[in-house]
């Protein structure tokens, strides 16, 4: 009888994993998902209000060129109205590595960035980042709350 019940709970384990996992990979899709619509956005020289749809008022971020921490979405948007008049333009943004934690309403992306941009003398350069994204669910809907991008020094 003891077998049969450990049987029965490991089969139990399986079907509840088996009908799981497509699930956590179809919320996973959407995080990667909100992290790539804001790129298109942004390549496409979108305004603020449509590039940064999905980030939280309460936004914070660490970037390889602020010195200290970005708080507010304002803020934030502030610093990429002012790039786009820069004139440089985003030819392809690509996620590498993407790995997504899910905590209850909280979702973790991790990945390794790499894009290509063209200044406005049509130089073409990479732009690389280790990246982390903070997603919280808010509302029913995925907001995301804190972002982390860390240079990556290509040696010479």
């Amino acid at each position: 009888m003891k077998t049969l019940s450990m049987s029965l709970a490991a089969a139990l384990s399986v079907v509840v994993l088996g009908f799981a996992s497509p699930a956590v990979a179809q919320n996973a899709d959407e995080i990667i998902g909100l992290a790539k619509a804001q790129w298109a956005a942004e390549d496409a020289k979108k305004p603020a209000s449509e590039s940064m749809s999905t980030v939280a008022d309460s936004y914070t971020e660490f970037n390889p060129v602020a010195p200290t921490l970005v708080e507010g979405k304002a803020l934030a948007s502030t610093f990429y109205e002012a790039s786009l008049k820069g004139g440089d333009t985003g030819l392809v943004s690509e996620m590498l590595n993407p790995h997504v934690q899910f905590y209850g309403d909280t979702a973790i992306l991790t990945y390794n960035y790499m894009g290509m941009t063209k200044d406005k003398d049509g130089k073409v350069s990479p732009n690389l980042a280790k990246s982390t994204r903070v997603y919280a669910k808010m509302g029913g809907k995925w907001m995301l709350v804190h972002a982390n991008f860390g240079a990556v020094v290509v040696p010479n």
